[in-house]
């Protein structure tokens, strides 16, 4: 394990890493902590922010190529900010129930399913976790 191929990478992928990783620990711990107080808010929100700078970063890397200089991850970013906009706006409206499904999904769905995709041999991800 190195983070030399991150670091090697460029300040766009790194920024991306970095948010994407500490968007992944505020996630477990808000998974596993209880809901609705105060501090369920500051964490969320921080995870929200580190989210929305996972998904805008992620419209600067170009390593896969398929629509012009975009890949279909870029839709999951897009989809990303939409879902969060959504979410965070359903719990405003004291709907608990759609707010916890978004933040879920966006959590599992465009975080850890993402995130398994750049452990993909040829990813830096790759490299930094298992080396060449």
């Amino acid at each position: 394990m190195s983070i030399v191929p991150l670091i090697e990478s460029g300040p766009v992928v790194m920024a991306h890493a970095l948010a994407a990783l500490a968007a992944l620990g505020l996630g477990l711990v808000q998974l596993a902590q209880s809901k609705g107080g105060p501090r369920h808010r500051v964490i969320g929100y921080a995870w929200s922010g580190l989210m929305i700078g996972v998904a805008l970063t992620s419209f600067w890397i170009h390593d896969l190529r398929v629509i012009g200089p975009f890949s279909p991850i870029h839709i999951l970013s897009v989809g990303t900010l939409v879902g969060l906009a959504l979410a965070l706006l359903a719990a405003r409206r004291g709907n608990i129930r759609a707010h916890r499904h978004g933040m879920l999904w966006l959590f599992f769905a465009a975080l850890i399913g993402a995130g398994a995709f750049t452990l993909l041999p040829g990813r830096v991800m790759h490299l930094v976790v298992f080396g060449q």
